[in-house]
């Protein structure tokens, strides 16, 4: 899942399309932030200490998405998993209020 995908289930599933456009941008680069920051987290708790330093060094050197991503699902079982959850966990937390 990414961050336009995050987005437009953002926009669907919370009901956002109704508002202003320019409302719409603010609050889904602040939701986006906040559900990155979640899995980031999440994501380093599962790393090991050395494939921490490697993630850090791919993100370092800018390397594509694509090269970072498959290197999380293979170090990190069941990571797509982990990545919607934490969307929908979040989804379901801002339904509640």
């Amino acid at each position: 899942m990414n961050t336009q995908q995050i987005q437009q289930t953002f926009l669907e599933e919370l009901g956002l399309s109704d508002l202003p456009q320019e409302k719409q941008e603010a609050l889904l680069v602040k939701m986006t932030e906040v559900v990155l920051k979640r899995i980031f987290v999440e994501t380093m708790e599962k790393l090991s200490v050395s494939d921490q330093e490697a993630y850090a060094k791919m993100i370092e050197d800018q390397e594509e998405p694509e090269k970072i991503e498959a290197f999380l699902k293979e170090k990190i079982p069941d990571y797509e998993n982990m990545v919607e959850k934490s969307v929908e966990d979040f989804k379901e937390e801002m339904k509640k209020q």
